[in-house]
């Protein structure tokens, strides 16, 4: 009995410690033949997966200690790479806002069994014009206005830009972490708080098999599910529709949108180690000659990763034209960065922009454009570069400021 009672006060100051998004894990721990995913540590340090043990469920564990715990060693076995930057940034910046693990539980049940928000109102215009059909960079400019979710420097958010530096230029030329702070329910909204829930399904290994549970499936087609009630999202079916790339069924169109993002292919030379959302918004590691960063295009992903000390912002690109330089209103910002000390040299990123604009723009340049898309977003210009699979799957697609 003592035993007992001694185990359940472990539990219990566990959970008071930091380990607050228990309920939004599997409901069962896993085997060991499932786990297949490591953690970070594991994956970098040792680059031989097999020979550690994985954490169980497979997942990166989401920080969620208290203010006061920051400095006291790290979670989950990860580096923690910027914890200077961290610690200078207590007493004056907000405290960074941890992705609100508590609510994911309910995305792992079956998407028939869970609440959605509303479909976008019938005010808003999503049928293409003719215009846009002919012109793929009016579509686009057409999809950056019917973002209603897309955030507004200052108000939602704050960035700090540091120092700038040529891509070959070595050294860090940011003094502070590039997110300064994110108001608090931000990550609450319905599409930014599902595609959280996605970020921890996956093994940055692109030489890993991923394995997907009934669970992450859930996840997934829930996802799909609250951003097809988007303009966005909505936009995108009706322009496909009006070309002709899909038929006019919505429920096929939602599955379509499933399978493109989220179906496992080959990378790295190891078969279903890799989807198009793993790579495009989460990020992997490439093991070559040296390891190397691919993929990991996403601001809610960078700054949930700055936020935990695993990714160290080294400064913003200078851009090509002199007197450009990006400031803290800047949403379309050319960086280099380290993701637990492994480094991405060059990396554009749409700051503040919603889940379901991203998926939107990616997909319709998929269906649509070609290799290079250069199109205006609002008031920049970008080249939209797309990498095919072969006809089927989106190998990468990303920005690159035009400017």
């Amino acid at each position: 009995m003592e035993g007992l009672v001694k185990g359940l006060m472990k539990v219990a100051l566990d959970a008071v410690a930091g380990d607050d998004d228990d309920d939004a894990r599997r409901s069962h721990s896993p085997s060991r033949d499932e786990r297949s995913r490591s953690t970070w540590a594991q994956v970098v340090s040792s680059g031989h997966e097999d020979e550690a043990e994985p954490e169980a469920g497979g997942r990166n564990r989401w920080s969620s200690r208290n203010e006061e715990n920051d400095n006291e060693g790290n979670e989950g076995g990860w580096e923690t790479v910027d914890s200077g930057k961290r610690n200078q940034q207590h007493g004056q910046r907000r405290r960074p806002e941890k992705a609100p693990a508590e609510t994911w539980s309910a995305f792992k049940r079956h998407p028939d069994e869970q609440q959605y928000m509303d479909h976008a109102k019938n005010a808003v215009n999503v049928e293409p014009t003719r215009e846009e059909l002919d012109d793929l960079s009016k579509a686009c400019s057409k999809l950056w206005e019917l973002d209603l979710n897309r955030l507004v420097p200052g108000k939602d958010y704050e960035i700090d830009c540091g120092g700038g530096k040529k891509v070959y230029q070595k050294g860090d030329m940011a003094s502070d972490c590039l997110f300064s702070w994110l108001s608090d329910d931000i990550l609450r909204r319905p599409t930014y708080s599902r595609f959280c829930s996605l970020l921890d399904n996956y093994n940055p290994d692109e030489r890993c098999k991923e394995v997907v549970t009934s669970e992450e499936k859930h996840e997934q087609t829930a996802f799909i599910e609250e951003i097809s009630r988007t303009a966005p999202v909505k936009y995108l079916y009706h322009y496909l529709v009006s070309k002709e790339i899909i038929s006019d069924n919505y429920e096929h169109f939602k599955r379509m949108m499933c399978g493109l993002w989220f179906d496992l292919y080959g990378r790295g030379g190891v078969s279903g180690s890799s989807s198009a959302f793993e790579h495009v918004f989460v990020g992997e590691i490439k093991r070559r000659e040296e390891k190397e960063v691919s993929g990991f295009h996403n601001w809610i992903q960078f700054y949930l990763e700055e936020a935990k000390g695993r990714v160290d912002y080294q400064g913003y690109i200078l851009p090509r034209r002199r007197g450009a330089y990006p400031d803290s209103e800047t949403q379309v910002l050319t960086i280099q960065f380290e993701w637990n000390g492994i480094l991405k040299s060059v990396s554009t990123t749409l700051l503040g922009v919603s889940p379901e604009f991203e998926i939107a723009l990616y997909t319709l340049c998929f269906f649509v454009g070609g290799e290079d898309n250069h199109v205006n977003l609002g008031p920049y210009s970008v080249n939209l570069k797309c990498y095919r699979l072969g006809n089927d799957k989106i190998g990468s697609v990303f920005p690159i400021a035009e400017c």
